[in-house]
């Protein structure tokens, strides 16, 4: 039986644990609880863990697919090591994450506060906003692809009736990158969605309280909107990363990489190594530190949340 410590008077004191008894209906909800947690327990074990080991291995063997694995142990990570492309893609997914993740939680967020209002046919305009989400990958590279086009691009020639002479976008390495962060301002539709849900649980009397201590729209906006979304905010910066550092299939239609590697990402890279030099261990390899890299941003986003993200129920701050 365990036990627990307790103080009083002074003195210290020992008293057992006493160990909650479950009703029936309690017991009924926990097998319940098992049981859906078992379907995907199951699938993870037949169709992710095996293929998870499996790339883990492969990552410390020379194996180019058509002839036997040889173990070649950590060779592949210290190639990587003198591997400047490795570098460069490092950088580009870094900088396209960053950028795309900025500019896509700002964007969503202020579309949310925009379509929170109660006007008519409000409705329609979110399911506008919305509609983009769910259109096919290969469509969206192909149409941003002419959007961004230089010489017939639809953005050029927008640019163009201010004055304004239009960058080569896709064609240009100073400005290629930038191009597909606009491009990804394509998908914000599904935050957005989620920003709408959490601004309607916001309390209303919040609001009341913070005007009649003569708050404006601008210090309501600051003083209870941010604080009371920013668990929905930090949910997004972090599902935001960890979808945008593994971004390849839209890079790899609209770019493939270039020019001179300054859209090349990690994923593209991944993928080249594996389907086109058939190099399945350094392949292999590059979604281990992909994996790490991922894992190290998300705990970093974790550390520093606990000094921006607001819990209401978290009587600590």
């Amino acid at each position: 039986m365990a036990l627990v410590s307790t103080a009083a008077r002074g003195h210290l004191r020992i008293r057992p644990k006493v160990k909650v008894q479950l009703g029936k209906q309690a017991r009924r909800e926990e097998l319940a609880f098992y049981g859906f947690v078992s379907l995907w327990i199951v699938g993870f074990v037949l169709f992710d863990a095996g293929p998870i080991v499996a790339s883990f291995l492969i990552s410390l063997t020379d194996w180019a697919m058509l002839g036997d694995p040889s173990w070649v142990g950590g060779a592949n990570y210290e190639r990587m090591l003198d591997d400047a492309t490795f570098f460069k893609a490092l950088r580009n997914t870094i900088y396209y994450g960053v950028g795309s993740v900025g500019l896509g939680v700002v964007t969503s967020f202020l579309l949310a506060l925009l379509l929170n209002q109660p006007v008519r046919g409000i409705a329609l305009f979110r399911t506008i906003f919305y509609l983009p989400a769910v259109v096919s990958g290969i469509a969206v590279a192909i149409l941003w692809t002419n959007i961004l086009h230089p010489d017939y691009g639809l953005l050029n020639a927008a640019l163009a009736r201010v004055g304004i002479d239009g960058p080569g976008w896709l064609k240009s390495p100073d400005w290629s990158m930038p191009g597909l962060i606009l491009m990804s301002l394509w998908g914000v539709g599904g935050a957005m969605v989620i920003y709408l849900a959490g601004l309607q649980s916001v309390p209303q009397h919040l609001y009341e309280a913070a005007a009649l201590d003569g708050a404006g729209t601008w210090r309501k906006f600051w003083d209870v909107t941010v604080p009371m979304m920013s668990p929905v905010i930090f949910y997004n910066i972090v599902v935001g990363f960890i979808t945008s550092l593994q971004s390849f299939v839209l890079i790899l239609i609209m770019t493939d990489g270039g020019p001179a590697n300054s859209t090349l990402v990690l994923g593209l890279y991944l993928y080249r190594h594996a389907f086109r030099f058939f190099d399945l261990g350094y392949a292999s390899a590059i979604a281990w530190v992909l994996l790490v890299v991922i894992m190290a941003i998300t705990a970093v986003q974790f550390l520093a949340a606990r000094f921006w993200v607001y819990y209401e129920a978290d009587h600590a701050r």
